[in-house]
C-alpha cells in the first residue's frame, strides 16, 4: 500500500511548480469559502470589467487613443448602470411586490379552476384528484405567507448589501480597467519566474473566463430583452419581471430554464385559463428558449471548452453549495479550471519524455 502511494505521488506531485499551484488553489478556494460574501463588490466589478474591456479593445482598433477609449468605455457603463438601477429595478421591484399583493387572489382563482376540471374533463380528472391538489396548495398556503413576510422583514441587509455595492462597484470597475496590467503584474510578482504549468492554465482560464463572461452578460441581454418583447405582445402580467427572471435563469445551466419556466407557465395559467393564448404564450416560450439553446450560445461561446452536461451540473451543485449565487455564476468556468488543470498537470512520466 505505502510503494502504491509513494508510486503515486512520485508520478503527480514530484514537480515543485505543481504543488505550489496546488497550495495556492486551496488558498484559493479557502479565501472564497470563508469570504465570498464580503468580495461580493470585487467580483462583480472584475465581471462588469471584462464586459467593458471588449468594448475599450475595438475602440483602440478603431484608432481612438487608449485615454480616451477608456473614458468612453467608462462613461458607457457608468450610464447602463445608472440606467439599470433608476429604471429597470425598481420596476422589477414594483412588479414583485404587486405578484406577492396578489398572490392569495391568484390561489383562489387556482382552486377555482381546478375545481371546474372534472366538468370539462371526466374522463381524465376525478373529483378526488382536484380535492387532493386543492389540499395541497392550501396546506402550503400557509407557508408561502410566512415567507412573504420573513422576505420582507429580512429587506433590510440586503439594503445595506445594495448601497455598498452601488458605492464601490462603480470605482472599483474604473480601477480595474485603468490599473489591469499594473494590478496584474504586482500579483505575478508572488510567484515564481519560471512557472511553465501556471502559465498554460493561466492564458487558457483568462480566454475561457473572458469568453464566458461576455457571453452569459450578452445572453442575459438578448434572452431578457426577447422574453419582455414577447411577454408584452400577449399581454401578460408582470412581463418584466418575468423577463428579468428569464434573463436570469441562463446563469444557471439546464437548471435555471426549469425553474423559471414553472412560474411563467402559472401566471399565464391563471391570467388566460385553458384558452388558445395560453397554449401560444407556452408555444413561443419555448421557441424562444431553443433558439437560445441551439442558436445563441453557440454563437457566444463558440470558444469554450466543451464540458459534458453531467459535470456542468455537477459544477453548479457543488461551486453553488460552496459560494452561493457567485459559485453557481462561476461554475463553469472553475469547471473548466479544474479540466485545465488535469490537462496541464504533469507527471514524472511526462518529464521524463
Amino acid at each position: 500500500m505505502f510503494e502504491v502511494v509513494y508510486g503515486w505521488i512520485n508520478k503527480y506531485l514530484s514537480n515543485e511548480e505543481a504543488v505550489l499551484f496546488i497550495v495556492i488553489l486551496i488558498g484559493f478556494f479557502v479565501v472564497i469559502i470563508t469570504m465570498g460574501s464580503i468580495l461580493g463588490p470585487l467580483l462583480t466589478g472584475i465581471v462588469l470589467a471584462y464586459v467593458m474591456q471588449d468594448i475599450s479593445k475595438n475602440l483602440v482598433r478603431l484608432q481612438i487613443p487608449g485615454w480616451l477609449a477608456l473614458t468612453i468605455t467608462y462613461f458607457l457603463f457608468l450610464g447602463g448602470f445608472i440606467g439599470f438601477l433608476l429604471f429597470i429595478i425598481p420596476h422589477v421591484g414594483r412588479q414583485m411586490q404587486n405578484l406577492f399583493n396578489e398572490l392569495p387572489n391568484m390561489i383562489d382563482r387556482a382552486q377555482e379552476m381546478l375545481a371546474g376540471l372534472p366538468q370539462n374533463y371526466p374522463n381524465l380528472i376525478s373529483d378526488q384528484q382536484i380535492q387532493l391538489w386543492v389540499d395541497t396548495l392550501n396546506s402550503n398556503t400557509s407557508s408561502i405567507t410566512q415567507w412573504i413576510v420573513s422576505y420582507s422583514i429580512s429587506q433590510l441587509p440586503v439594503l445595506v448589501s445594495l448601497v455598498i455595492y452601488i458605492l464601490l462597484v462603480p470605482i472599483l470597475v474604473l480601477f480595474l480597467l485603468k490599473d489591469k496590467d499594473r494590478i496584474l503584474a504586482w500579483c505575478l510578482s508572488f510567484l515564481p519566474r519560471n512557472r511553465p504549468l501556471m502559465n498554460q492554465v493561466g492564458v487558457e482560464m483568462n480566454m475561457q473566463m473572458a469568453n464566458y463572461i461576455r457571453g452569459k452578460f450578452y445572453e442575459f441581454l438578448i434572452v431578457g430583452v426577447a422574453s419582455y418583447i414577447l411577454f408584452v405582445m400577449f399581454g401578460l402580467n408582470y412581463a418584466l419581471l418575468l423577463a428579468f427572471l428569464v434573463g436570469l435563469s441562463v446563469i444557471v445551466p439546464y437548471l435555471g430554464f426549469i425553474v423559471v419556466t414553472i412560474p411563467v407557465l402559472i401566471i399565464a395559467w391563471l391570467q388566460f385559463g385553458w384558452s388558445a393564448t395560453l397554449f401560444y404564450i407556452a408555444l413561443a416560450y419555448f421557441i424562444l428558449q431553443g433558439l437560445d439553446g441551439m442558436v445563441l450560445v453557440p454563437l457566444l461561446f463558440s470558444e469554450a471548452v466543451n464540458l459534458h452536461p453531467i459535470a456542468i451540473i455537477i459544477a453548479v451543485l457543488v461551486f453553488g453549495s460552496w459560494w452561493g449565487l457567485w459559485g453557481v455564476f462561476f461554475a463553469i468556468p472553475l469547471a473548466t479550471l479544474v479540466k485545465a488543470i488535469i490537462t496541464a498537470w504533469p507527471s514524472r512520466a511526462e518529464e521524463a519524455t
